[in-house]
């Protein structure tokens, strides 16, 4: 089993970064391979609505790395995405990622695979930016994997971070419960529980 770390800051062994490796730890000593995917710091552009990927299931814009996760999503059993919070909310090139990644992937992609969203701040604004990022994982049917307090850490540089020890105990907690419920989900499936017959998608407004 595999999960993808994704660093959502422009700073690529920053405080999310260090977050996020003791996250990896964490899950590699319970038997969880690991990987940390950097988004990089160059320009992602966000979602236009077009439906080019209707058919091909990959964004019609090819230089970022967008298209990369997802192919690379396929193969990964759980996620976890980390932000630095700026004025309150994640790091605008994430979103952008996250929008595009979420609207382009085929449905299988994603789905039913636990996620969870961690946010580095030096001070304020990281539940918000939790909030902002769960509604993700809600709107794709991907359980919420949580920890022994929201999933946040502080620390102005990455040496602030390893200084903050319920911070990382938090991180290590999350990592643990999201082994868990991997081994949980393996388990049930080995014993023949299927999962859960879906519906055809129904789109409704209120204008009448």
């Amino acid at each position: 089993m595999k999960v993808i770390l994704v660093n959502g800051s422009p700073n690529v062994n920053g405080c999310t970064y260090t977050a996020l490796q003791e996250i990896a730890k964490t899950l590699n000593q319970n038997d969880i391979a690991t990987e940390i995917f950097w988004i990089g710091n160059k320009y992602t552009r966000g979602c236009i609505d077009c439906d080019g990927c209707k058919d091909t299931h990959h964004c019609v814009f090819g230089d970022d790395k967008v298209n990369e996760f997802i192919d690379l999503a396929k193969e990964a059993d759980g996620f976890i995405f980390g932000s630095p919070v700026y004025f309150g909310s994640a790091n605008g090139s994430l979103v952008a990622f996250m929008d595009r990644v979420f609207y382009a992937s085929e449905k299988d992609v994603l789905y039913l695979k636990p996620s969870a969203a961690i946010a580095s701040a030096r001070r304020a604004g990281t539940d918000f930016t939790c909030d902002e990022l769960n509604r993700y994982f809600a709107l794709k049917q991907m359980p919420i994997i949580t920890s022994k307090y929201w999933n946040i850490i502080f620390g102005n540089t990455p040496d602030e971070v390893r200084q903050d020890a319920e911070g990382l105990q938090i991180m290590r907690t999350l990592a643990r419960n999201m082994a868990f419920f991997l081994k949980c989900k393996q388990a049930g499936l080995n014993a023949g529980i299927e999962l859960p017959q879906s519906e055809e998608p129904l789109r409704t407004n209120f204008i009448r």
